[in-house]
């Protein structure tokens, strides 16, 4: 699967997911892309960096989210 096959595959996904949560565990994309987790992780990695997905962290819980969505995003950008 080319990356931006891969890319259009998450941004859909999630966004039909958006009015239930914003922020998603690596599994759930690796599912979302069919691949196994050591392929996808070059695709989830590659889509944070092109800042399509952000990565975010409690600590102890590691997910994502479409840039910019969740209460979360919003809180982030206060000064």
């Amino acid at each position: 699967m080319e990356y931006e096959e891969a890319k259009s595959k998450i941004v859909e996904g999630l966004q039909k997911k958006a009015k239930t949560k914003s922020k998603f565990y690596f599994n759930d994309l690796s599912k979302l892309l069919e691949m196994k987790p050591r392929e996808a992780k070059k695709i989830v990695n590659q889509l944070v960096q092109d800042e399509i997905l952000e990565y975010w962290s409690s600590g102890s819980t590691s997910m994502y989210g479409l840039k910019g969505t969740g209460k979360q995003s919003a809180a982030e950008h206060e000064d």
